[in-house]
């Protein structure tokens, strides 16, 4: 018997489950791509992204339907019906093909005995439309533990951030400044039909007015420009490079800003990258060859400086941190799932003995940028408050610039709906022995 691969909304619901078992989307969604005919990719991709993004809305909702939970060999099939759901609420899908083809999805996964609740469900949600959220977890489509931490952390803003974790972030390039201009790249947008503008922060920033295939960027196989939140790309503004310095990029992959400290100052004398995982270090080479850049790549703990570390300090560190990401949820929003509260004490540890190690290779009159994509005071200024108690020698140098906001020790930027993630950036010096 010739082998008949499932339906895209049936694989969808494996990824939905790989994801609640603790898998990203980055890891489970490529082999689940690679089932589906090219044709039907983005929808997997746009479907898993959506479902997930509205997760906690529809599993309210769904909960509400059933009468009971379903059993855990049969938890498929919940995430099939969420699927189901974030069609019917959120796209433009025929109704009659979602009803169907989920039922027969359902067959697909072997579970014929629930076609006939999955399409009662189903059709009840049709038929009655979607329900008033009943509480704000469902509401905002976050787990409650973080709609109350930011609640807590972001009394003012709480409620614009979680509207803004549900937008789709815009695509954002980063123009290769030892090739073009920005103007000049945007003049290239314009000849090839692409709608653009210049990013409001990032000095080689270009923000386009709807995504579109890497493959249809001017330039771009050739290294032209790169994608890049405008956000990640301010780090080159903080670290004042100049030319003959050695300069490190620790927790680097997979080498957005390694490549933009290159693209920043042509003249380094060294840029050394590490990171610990030797899953992603490939995409640092990947994105260096493709933009024709050099830097010495590393595998290995970076607070582990005795395993790596030739002795030689370095003018300039960036030290973008393990961390929450909870100011990327827009672009990754099976964080919502995939994090929990009790992460954040441990990734302060974390952050914080990366902070004391790169200072200790750190040369006297070299400067540190500290940086993470969390909206969370804990991972952020808080840090560096206790660093900075520790470290009596370390001098503090504020930040001016209209992007962010200044938290005393360091600017935080909250995730924009038309612009930027949400980021931190904290720079700290030695002062010259």
């Amino acid at each position: 018997m010739a082998y008949q691969p499932l339906p895209f909304r049936a694989v969808a619901a494996n990824v939905l489950l790989a994801v609640e078992n603790g898998q990203s989307l980055t890891q489970c969604l490529p082999p689940a791509l690679n089932q589906l005919p090219p044709e039907q990719r983005p929808q997997l991709q746009a479907i898993c992204y959506g479902t997930c993004r509205w997760f906690h809305r529809l599993d309210g909702e769904l909960n509400q339907r059933l009468k009971k939970p379903l059993r855990k060999p049969d938890r498929v099939i919940h995430h099939l019906m969420l699927v189901a759901l974030f069609q019917l609420r959120f796209s433009e899908q025929a109704t009659y093909a979602v009803l169907n083809e989920t039922v027969e999805a359902c067959r697909a996964l072997d579970k014929p005995h629930l076609t006939g609740l999955v399409n009662g469900v189903l059709r009840a949600a049709e038929r009655e439309g979607a329900p008033e959220p009943n509480d704000d977890s469902s509401r905002y489509s976050h787990p409650v533990w973080m709609v109350e931490k930011l609640r807590h952390n972001w009394p003012e803003d709480w409620q614009a951030i979680l509207d803004a974790n549900n937008t789709q972030a815009p695509m954002t390039l980063r123009v290769n400044a030892l090739r073009f201009r920005r103007e000049e790249y945007l003049d290239l947008l314009a000849e090839a039909g692409i709608e653009a503008r210049p990013t409001r922060f990032a000095p080689h920033g270009i923000q386009l007015e709807r995504p579109v295939p890497v493959e249809r960027l001017p330039w771009f196989e050739d290294g032209g420009a790169s994608v890049q939140d405008e956000a990640a790309q301010l780090c080159t503004t903080l670290l004042d490079l100049q030319p003959g310095q050695r300069v490190l990029d620790a927790c680097a992959a997979p080498g957005g800003k390694t490549c933009a400290i290159l693209e920043a100052c042509g003249e380094l004398d060294e840029v050394v990258a590490i990171d610990e995982s030797a899953e992603r270090l490939p995409r640092v080479q990947e994105n260096l060859d493709r933009l024709d850049l050099h830097a010495t790549l590393t595998q290995a703990d970076a607070a582990d400086i005795d395993s790596w570390w030739d002795g030689t300090p370095f003018d300039r560190i960036l030290l973008d941190v393990p961390c929450s990401a909870t100011g990327v949820i827009r672009r990754h929003p099976d964080i919502k799932l995939l994090r929990r509260e009790s992460d954040i004490v441990p990734l302060a540890s974390i952050q914080l003995g990366l902070l004391d190690a790169m200072w200790s290779i750190l040369k006297p009159g070299g400067r540190l940028v500290y940086a993470t994509c969390s909206v969370f005071p804990q991972e952020n200024h808080r840090i560096i408050q206790r660093f900075l108690k520790q470290q009596e020698q370390a001098t503090l140098v504020q930040i001016n610039a209209d992007w962010g906001r200044d938290m005393d020790t360091g600017r935080q930027l909250l995730p924009d709906p038309d612009s930027h993630d949400g980021f931190f950036y904290a720079v700290l010096e030695k002062p010259d022995a």
